[in-house]
């Protein structure tokens, strides 16, 4: 164990090889082909084993290394012994070279709540859109979401097929093929790492929103953006993404299906670049471990101008969606 570095910098290097671990995981049971399928609460509302697995290996990565954390997880799995092959115990080193925010030098492991979504976009992941898949490992001290790891085991997949095919036909052109899979972070105070941050020309405003769980209310929501795009995509963590990559100016969700797990990382890189995540009436989330784990007034979130977002959620939506 590297002396001399805080707890929270030892942590988010900790999570960001689990992280990678996870994505390894989350790739090996696709191509494995069985996927475990299980409803939960509705059609929509999937677990595979691929959740299962991530979440062990997360968990009890973490728990090993850090055992005075509260770790919240979204899969309910029963207690058991969890294989060896799915422990990591790495560090990522560069984020160790980083200095640690002042405000949180000493902070205590016990002080910690991390919020885990193994994998989210489990509908997208079924059926083969894979680019919409993340792992998701956010940090909150004191109720705020402070520090976040997203892992993205697909990113670049399209790429690294067509890179597999050349190879089989012969034409590779001389050089590394694109690298699969690829991991962000970020520490509030500290910046986000990992990414090239990009925005949507000025003026366009391009909304994204939920795949797989619309209603009227969300629909409603999205129609007075006035937007000049729509994208509907699978993944809180994936339209995060979105956001910091100039792909859309505003994350819009008007209905309360997302958890904290969803949200708490990818707050955080979001925040760590300017950006802003709220519910629709403005309230920033909160994530301590006595906390629901539902966003029972949707997430609302843009890099820039949140408050013109903010501005045009009708009264009906707010009504709607109570704290």
């Amino acid at each position: 164990m590297a002396s001399g570095h805080t707890v929270l910098m030892r942590l988010v290097a900790s999570a960001y090889s689990i992280a990678q671990k996870a994505g390894t995981i989350v790739r090996r049971v696709i191509a494995e082909g069985d996927l475990g399928i299980v409803e939960k609460t509705s059609p929509t509302d999937l677990q595979t084993k691929a959740d299962r697995l991530a979440q062990m290996s997360i968990c009890s990565s973490l728990a090993r290394k850090f055992p005075k954390l509260t770790i919240i997880g979204e899969e309910d799995l029963p207690s058991e012994e969890v294989d060896q092959e799915l422990i990591e115990d790495g560090q990522w080193e560069e984020i160790l070279r980083k200095p640690c925010p002042s405000q949180y030098s000493t902070i205590k492991e016990e002080d910690l709540v991390v919020w885990v979504d193994p994998l989210d976009g489990t509908k997208e992941y079924t059926e083969g859109l894979l680019d919409n898949v993340t792992v998701l490992i956010g940090i909150a001290y004191e109720g705020k979401a402070i520090a976040g790891v997203i892992n993205q085991p697909y990113y670049n997949y399209q790429n690294n097929e067509k890179q597999k095919l050349r190879e089989r036909r012969k034409e590779a052109k001389a050089g590394p093929g694109a690298a699969l899979g690829r991991t962000i972070w970020g520490v509030l105070g500290l910046g986000a790492f990992g990414f090239q941050l990009k925005e949507v020309p000025a003026g366009k405003h391009i909304i994204t929103t939920t795949r797989s769980h619309s209603n009227k209310l969300v629909t409603d929501c999205v129609t007075a953006m006035n937007p000049d795009d729509v994208l509907r995509v699978g993944g809180a963590g994936n339209k995060i993404i979105q956001l910091i990559e100039g792909k859309a100016s505003a994350y819009v969700f008007a209905s309360p299906g997302c958890k904290k797990w969803d949200t708490c990382a990818p707050e955080v890189i979001l925040h760590a670049v300017g950006g802003k995540l709220t519910d629709v009436h403005g309230n920033a989330l909160q994530y301590d471990k006595e906390v629901k784990h539902m966003n029972s007034a949707g997430v609302l979130a843009s890099l820039r101008n949140h408050d013109y977002y903010a501005s045009r959620v009708p009264e009906s939506v707010k009504k709607a969606l109570v704290p």
